[in-house]
């Protein structure tokens, strides 16, 4: 009878635990990179062609089910995600459809990474205009944000689009150009997904360069001059970054800067144009992960940064490679912690008393752990309805650590709030693709034509069949 009974009981035990693992496959848990906002889909979907993306647009429409659309999630304010919603994952469509040698251009679905665009376009010896450093991120993604890079001569990632094609929420296919469907061009390219599927991309492409690298160590004060006169002015330079030190001993006052210089040999290009792997991971996730916990590890930070900024003075590297940066020493795997980014624009001339309110903000803000600030330049564009560059700015990307619970998001999310509001106060913007802790109020500063936009969203999508947080937290 014993035994009969715990029969019973296992079988209800494992009809139960079946029904629960049917329910998680019928109904995903999808989150971004940040983790800080994990949502329930009806389902995750991928495909590696045109007709069977197309498919799950016309059964969305029967269904009346949203859709949002992901390459690797690394947008941090669920510009990825919506509830009970269709995650159209788009990284199994990733081919090459055409190579221009002679005319350096590219055609290349959207879920192709940067890193598979070098590894293609390399043995030619071109190289791209515009990527992030890192290269581990989809055209496709890239395109809905809009980057930007290390290229001083190369900004926005718009300025580098010929056309795409756009899956519609009809499920009819639109080429989108600058004289064709203009309107799209301007709203999809940092639209964050809500106009349509970006199915495949002609990109422009450059040439292969070789270039020596040039470092400095300055004062914040002393960086706006320096770019202008030293970096500006100077054909020869072609990229450039820089950080500013969150250090205790040096908080937001020393810096470092790095230029690429076109080399003068450009005959030893292919002594240097392998196309470089991650190797030396472990000591920056070492001095990265201790500056996460004390003053003394970002002290120890800072001073690894900058002795490894030293030891790279004069070196050569070819400009794929100085497009792909490390990154998996950034990696981050903590119960009850992550890592979100912050990026904030201000006008060149303006850089030095920024950085004098900013440091007064952040004075007594003991609990928000800032571990990071790199700086590029970006020209004025504004070809993209949503654009950040509305004068010439430096892009201050901030890493910031912090807590996944409540508290600590408020705690995160008030401090963020204040920066950005002395962004603005200085003619500043804001970027878009990370957790929603700005205001409506902010965005609308921050980006004057945000009515605009959201009304294109209603003209070319009514029924909201693009969808994500995003959009929800701030649409009208």
């Amino acid at each position: 009878m014993k035994r009969f009974f715990f029969v019973i009981l296992y079988a209800i035990l494992f009809g139960l635990s079946l029904q629960a693992f049917h329910f998680k496959l019928d109904h995903p848990i999808a989150e971004d990179i940040s983790r800080l906002m994990p949502v329930k889909m009806k389902a995750i979907q991928a495909e590696d062609n045109e007709e069977a993306i197309k498919r799950i647009i016309l059964e969305a429409n029967e269904n009346d089910d949203p859709i949002s659309i992901g390459g690797m999630q690394h947008s941090q304010g669920g510009q990825t995600l919506y509830p009970n919603g269709i995650l159209l994952d788009m990284k199994r469509y990733d081919k090459v459809l055409d190579l221009d040698v002679k005319g350096k251009r590219i055609t290349v679905q959207s879920g192709a990474t940067w890193a598979d665009l070098q590894e293609y376009i390399n043995p030619y010896g071109l190289a791209l205009k515009v990527s992030q450093s890192q290269n581990i991120f989809t055209i496709g993604g890239s395109l809905s944000v809009n980057v930007h890079g290390r290229d001083i001569r190369h900004h926005a990632l718009i300025e580098t689009v010929e056309s795409f094609r756009l899956l519609n929420a009809k499920g009819q296919i639109l080429t989108v150009s600058r004289k064709e469907n203009s309107e799209l061009f301007s709203s999809v390219i940092g639209g964050y997904g809500l106009f349509g599927v970006i199915l495949d991309v002609t990109l422009q492409l450059t040439d292969d360069e070789l270039y020596k690298i040039k470092t400095k160590s300055l004062h914040y004060d002393e960086y706006t001059s320096y770019f202008k006169k030293e970096v500006l002015e100077n054909d020869d330079v072609k990229m450039h970054l820089a950080r500013i030190s969150v250090a205790p001993g040096s908080y937001l006052d020393e810096m470092y800067v790095t230029d690429y210089y076109r080399a003068n040999d450009q005959a030893q290009l292919s002594n240097y144009d392998t196309l470089k792997r991650e190797t030396i991971i472990a000591v920056p996730k070492l001095f990265l992960g201790l500056s996460r916990y004390n003053d003394w590890g970002k002290e120890r930070f800072w001073e690894t940064q900058e002795t490894y900024s030293a030891n790279i003075n004069d070196h050569l590297i070819s400009r794929n490679n100085a497009m792909r940066s490390d990154s998996a020493f950034m990696d981050y795997s903590n119960p009850s912690k992550t890592e979100v980014l912050q990026e904030y624009f201000v006008p060149i001339d303006q850089f030095a008393d920024y950085i004098d309110d900013l440091r007064k903000t952040l004075s007594d803000e003991k609990d928000f752990n800032l571990l990071n600030i790199t700086i590029r330049y970006v020209e004025q564009n504004d070809e993209s309805m949503m654009s950040y560059a509305k004068e010439d700015m430096f892009a201050l990307v901030m890493l910031i650590n912090q807590g996944t619970d409540r508290e600590n998001k408020e705690t995160s999310g008030r401090v963020i709030r204040n920066m950005i509001d002395v962004t603005l106060n200085h003619n500043g913007s804001y970027y878009l693709p990370y957790y929603g802790y700005p205001t409506k109020r902010q965005l609308y500063e921050a980006y004057p034509r945000t009515e605009d936009f959201f009304q294109l969203k209603k003209k070319y999508d009514p029924d909201n069949r693009f969808m994500n947080l995003f959009y929800e937290e701030y649409h009208p």
